[in-house]
């Protein structure tokens, strides 16, 4: 009887999965991880990214787990689980403290700036970790501008330079509002901290929207309207006149923040300018009908205090104050009920709509059917309710 052959090593250490097919490298499952995250389904994302972390949790080499560290923090952001979002972001920042491990190997001063936002101490403690996310973007700036010869001209064809000086930027910006947030209790060194981070801000990027924005908003701050309102014309100029779908104009969000700030420099012409091509991009938005409304009640208050020669009728005989105030009220009309169809939160939105527009109603007396038409097609007192909620209904728009 011949010798029986003993089962080859490499085959009986491969462990199959349990649906009989070879187990996946963590590369691959972290891949599909990321496939999965882009089409939206991040619970899925999650099971294989952490399986792919389980893995490399037993490899000698920790910074091998920052691709994994990174992708779950972005998963568990997806999915609203901020305490575990910031625990990855923390044991990627332990694995590489000084952000010199590359991006492509999950490295970098990504984490450090999600470690300040996602903050539950805020304050300094942001600040701390926006410092060290500008570190590390600092030294890389000064590396390709060496790199270019020292020439900061040539330097600037340079696409990875020109996006880590916005990144810089951005950063710089982060630390500017924490001071005047978090940290304006402490008035001189918020304005002196404030002040040298704007600057440089403006001296890496001088030609970004974000960066023009926060630099206005300390500007205000500063009660320097005139400044504030040229660094806002600035910003307004590198992108209005462009495509929607350009990638050159701010999103949504930064673009409402962009109308408050014009309403606080007082350029409320500006203001509904950007609030009316938000509306086009978005019409369910809450709080752009909300601002558009306001922005329309300051324009009418505005053309009010014009002593009785210059305040001319419209071209079509129409007072130009009243005309501005039925707007307001339309606008103020459909935020709120779409305040209400989409459950919207922020009641003190609410409650300054509706004392906007019971303001106009003494003024302009109840509206009429129809009457927010240029607001939206059906009139507020169509919207889906029946019994205590019309009634309801009927009191938002009275007041």
């Amino acid at each position: 009887m011949g010798k029986t052959r003993p089962p080859e090593r490499n085959k009986r250490n491969k462990k199959p999965s349990q649906n009989g097919s070879p187990s996946k490298s963590p590369t691959q499952l972290l891949s599909d991880a990321a496939s999965l995250l882009e089409i939206s389904e991040p619970q899925s994302a999650l099971k294989a990214a952490l399986k792919a972390l389980k893995q490399l949790r037993q490899t000698a080499n920790a910074t091998e787990r920052l691709p994994a560290l990174a992708l779950l923090g972005e998963i568990s952001l997806q999915l609203g689980d901020v305490e575990s979002a910031r625990a990855y972001f923390a044991e990627s920042a332990e694995i590489d403290p000084q952000g010199e491990v590359p991006e492509e190997r999950g490295g970098g001063p990504e984490k450090f700036f999600w470690l300040a936002q996602l903050s539950d101490e805020g304050g300094m403690d942001s600040v701390r970790w926006y410092e060290r996310g500008a570190d590390v973007l600092r030294k890389q700036i000064a590396r390709a501008v060496a790199q270019g010869g020292g020439n900061d001209d040539e330097a600037d064809l340079d696409p990875e330079l020109h996006e880590n000086r916005v990144k810089l930027a951005n950063a710089l910006c982060g630390i500017a509002e924490v001071y005047m947030t978090d940290l304006s209790f402490d008035d001189a060194e918020a304005e002196k901290q404030c002040n040298k981070a704007v600057e440089e801000a403006l001296s890496v990027a001088p030609d970004q929207p974000t960066t023009l924005q926060t630099a206005a908003s300390v500007r205000i701050s500063q009660l320097r309207k005139e400044d504030a309102r040229e660094l806002l014309t600035a910003s307004l100029e590198l992108w209005k006149d462009l495509d929607p779908e350009d990638p050159d104009v701010p999103d949504f969000a930064t673009r409402i923040s962009l109308s408050r700030l014009l309403m606080e420099a007082e350029m409320e012409d500006e203001a509904i300018e950007v609030l009316e091509r938000l509306i086009r991009e978005d019409d369910l938005s809450v709080e752009a009908w909300y601002l558009g409304g306001w922005c329309l009640h300051l324009l009418s208050q505005k053309e009010k205090a014009k002593p009785a020669a210059a305040a001319a009728a419209g071209d079509d005989g129409v007072d130009e104050e009243e005309e501005l105030m039925r707007r307001s009220r339309s606008w103020l009309l459909k935020s709120l009920k779409l305040y209400q169809l989409l459950d919207y939160e922020d009641e003190r939105l609410k409650e300054h709509a509706l004392e906007l527009v019971k303001s106009m109603n003494e003024v302009l007396g109840e509206p009429e059917a129809g009457e927010d038409e240029g607001a939206t097609e059906d009139g507020w007192e169509d919207a889906e309710s029946d019994g205590d909620d019309e009634d309801e209904d009927e009191e938002m728009v009275g007041g």
